[in-house]
Formats: C-alpha cells, structure tokens, sequence
C-alpha cells in the first residue's frame, strides 16, 4: 500500500510564518537597506555601497562600545552563574520552603525592564535612596552619577539582582531532575561533598548551564533599558554599551545609514559568540560523556 503524504498542515504554520515575517524579516531587510544607502530626505536615496560598514569598523567609538559591552557580559556571567549555582544547591528539595523559594526567585524576573532601571535610579540616589543615604551615612562617598566606578559598579549590582534568579531557576530545575539513587550511592561510597557536586550534580546541570550561558550572554550583551533608565551611558560614556550607543546615533543624531551597519554588525556578533558559547559548551558535554 503505497503512503500518501498530506501537506495541508502546512497551511496551520502559515500564520506564524505571516508573523515573523513582519516582526523579524522585513524589519531586517529595511536595516539592511538602509546599510547601504544614504538620503538626504525626501524618501531619496543613493547608493552607499559598504562605506557605512568601514566607517563603523574603523570607528574608535565603535570599538570602546564594543569593549565595554564585552566586559559587561563577562563580569555579569562571571558572578550570575556560580551564584546561581550557589543558591539553587542550597535551596530546600522538599516541604513548604520549595514553593516559597521558587515564587521569591522568580519575583525580580517578573519587573519590567524599565522599573527596575527607575528601582536602582531611586535607589542609588544619596538624597533620597536608601542605598546611596546608608552608605553616606557610613562615611562613603557614592554618586553613581558622577563616578564611573560607582556607575559601573550600580549597574553589574543591578543585572545581578534583576537575572540571577533565572539561573538559579534553570540550575534547581537540573538538580531536581537527578535521581535519589545517585545520591545513595555517593553516600554508600563515603563521596564527599564536592565530588557529589563535581561528578553528580555538575554533569546533570551541563545542559541548563548551557541555556542560561547563552541566555543571559544574549541579554546581557544586548542590555540597554536599565543602565539607560539609571545612568544614560554616563558618566561621560562610562556605561555607554553598543546598545545605548547604537539609539543615540540612530535617534540623536539621526544618521541612519551608520546606524543600520552598526546594527548589521551587532547582531552578527551576537550571532557569532553565541554560536562559539554553544560549539564549546556542546563539544566540552561530548567529550564528558
């Protein structure tokens, strides 16, 4: 009997199709348009070619955005993710405290991005906030708006506390998923603390890892709302990553045609890092087991 193949089920996928098309598609083949053209106004444009991509390329400013990016993303994941880990091992796997700990996690993950930017602003002020008066009261000088540490400093502290409860939340929910029958055996063998964590609960956690790497890499890298809300990209240009930088120049000063390449560039690096995070991780779990 021969198979017959269907493919009217295709026509139920036509809607999201239809969706990312006008929320992802078009939008970037306008920015690529835009990348290698230039107007005066008057919905006229010239052809650019790829001088937009050298200029950004060779741009110093370009460079200092980028470098400060990185650093961002490096230092948020250098403490998000072994504090994470931290919390979800010592966070109870029964009783009443599981549900108490699982809704207090996830409650910064529910503030949008811009309260939490407005939250820290408040908060840091040595007039009124509590964080800024305690620390003055202490005999502490802050003003995360004049000094760059302090400005630094308040924004790492700010994405720390806004998204290490996604980690945590991925890391408990790899633990959670470990067989008691490991446990046992470990203790039959006299295993220490340490080797449970190093040689039961790491390896089981290898894929959430993998997931809150990219994700809070992704997100940290691209982070712009808060330390806007908060600094502005000051003091100076201080905390002013890609992100910030890219809206000023397509906003601010409206020069489009750079500001399209920037983007272009951007979110091929995105792609790339992202891309090298997975391969790693990937290979490095392979070789494991």
């Amino acid at each position: 009997m021969q198979k017959v193949h269907n493919n009217k089920a295709w026509f139920l996928v036509l809607p999201v199709l239809v969706l990312v098309a006008f929320s992802a598609v078009i939008p970037l083949m306008t920015v690529v348009n835009y990348s290698v053209q230039d107007t005066f106004g008057n919905n006229v444009f010239f052809w650019a070619g790829s001088s937009w991509y050298e200029q950004v390329i060779t741009s110093e400013r370009f460079h200092g955005a980028l470098a400060r990016s990185l650093i961002f993303s490096l230092v948020v994941l250098a403490i998000e993710i072994p504090l994470g880990i931290f919390i979800a091992l010592n966070m109870p796997r029964k009783g009443l405290g599981v549900p108490v700990c699982l809704v207090l996690m996830s409650l910064p993950l529910l503030i949008p991005w811009n309260v939490v930017g407005t939250i820290w602003q408040v908060f840091g002020r040595a007039d009124i906030g509590l964080l800024g008066y305690t620390l003055r009261a202490l005999g502490i000088t802050y003003n995360y708006a004049t000094n760059p540490t302090h400005a630094w400093l308040t924004v790492v502290i700010m994405d720390v506390w806004h998204w290490t409860s996604l980690v945590v939340l991925l890391c408990y929910a790899g633990l959670v998923s470990i067989p008691d029958a490991y446990y046992q055996a470990a203790k039959i063998d006299g295993a220490s603390r340490w080797s449970v964590f190093r040689y039961i609960q790491l390896p089981k956690m290898n894929r959430v890892l993998l997931i809150a790497v990219l994700l809070r890499f992704m997100d940290s890298f691209m982070i712009y709302t808060e330390p806007f809300v908060v600094t502005g990209g000051g003091p100076g240009n201080a905390t002013n990553f890609l992100s910030i930088d890219l809206v000023k120049i397509a906003i601010g000063q409206f020069d489009l045609g750079p500001a399209a390449a920037m983007s272009i560039i951007y979110f091929l690096i995105i792609l790339v890092l992202s891309w090298v995070f997975y391969t790693v991780m990937t290979n490095h779990d392979s070789e494991r087991s």
